[in-house]
């Protein structure tokens, strides 16, 4: 049986709509696939990247970390 406490995986469209980044599913799905999204520092095209606690976020040149949205999950 799994942990209750065990972090859920976020995916990276659910945090950039989460964050306020994109408006929409959509807008995030275009802005992943367009490579304007850095997970890491690098380009990440992958609507359903998983985001794990450390990840670092890059979009319109500004850094957002997924953590906070990690712990409450």
């Amino acid at each position: 049986m799994p942990d209750a406490n065990s972090e859920k995986p976020l995916c990276l469209d659910q945090f950039l709509k989460l964050t306020g980044i994109a408006g929409t599913g959509g807008q995030a799905k275009l802005m992943i696939q367009g490579g304007e999204i850095l997970v890491n520092g690098e380009v990440e095209i992958r609507r359903r990247r998983k985001l794990t606690a450390g990840d670092v976020v890059e979009a319109d040149g500004r850094t957002y970390s997924p953590d906070d949205f990690l712990s409450g999950r």
